[in-house]
Parts: C-alpha cells; structure tokens; sequence
C-alpha cells in the first residue's frame, strides 16, 4: 500500500492513491508514486517545477507536442495536436499557462503544460 503525502501543488492532507495516481480534491492535481519519491531534490534544484500531462519534468528549452486540439482566444482557428512546439521558456503565471513559446503560424503565445507531452 502507498503512503499518501500531502498534495505537492497545494499541500492539502485530502490527497488520495486511486490505484494508479495520487489524487487530490481540492485543486484536482494528479501525480505518480514515483515523483513523490524524488520530489525533495527536484524542489530543491528549482522552485517552480513544471510537468507535462504525462508526468515528465519540463525545463527551459525542451521541444513539446500539443496532446488537444487547442483553440486561440480572439480567432476562429486553433493549434492543432500534434503540433511540436521547439524551445519552450517556462514562467511562473497566475493564470495557468506556464509554457512561453512561439507557434509557426501563430506568434508568441502561452501554454498550459496539462495541454502538452514531452518530445
């Protein structure tokens, strides 16, 4: 059986292991069992840790794949998935999107690290 820790995104004690994942219901962040472990040396090699949908730790100039169809605020199309993005720049953002990046035919834009995997 997995010993349930605090959540390491808002430190609540209502974090649950549903068979696969730890959960919790207070700001709905999943992690795995195995990032709880080496938790402790990454907080402490950076503050802001950033993940992709998949688990897999994100640092400034990784190349990511969009996993969702991803539609643009303020025009009629959207980022298809599929679509690699290259040399990404991580910031620390109030509103959720932590990935700055440009798009080849959108611009600069931001991200949200749950909207990408790894490449």
């Amino acid at each position: 059986m997995q010993e349930i820790s605090n959540c390491p995104k808002c430190n609540s004690e209502n974090a649950y292991f549903d068979g696969s994942l730890f959960n919790c219901p207070d700001c709905a962040h999943e992690w795995s069992a195995h990032k709880t472990e080496g938790a402790d040396t990454a907080e402490s090699h950076d503050g802001n840790n950033f993940c992709d949908a998949y688990g897999n730790l994100l640092v400034d100039g990784d190349s990511v794949t969009v996993i969702k169809d991803l539609k643009v605020k303020g025009t009629s199309s959207s980022v298809k998935v599929g679509t690699k993005v290259k040399n990404i720049r991580l910031v620390d953002s109030s509103d959720g999107h932590n990935i700055a990046c440009k798009i080849d035919g959108f611009g600069a834009m931001n991200l949200k690290s749950e909207f990408v995997k790894k490449a």
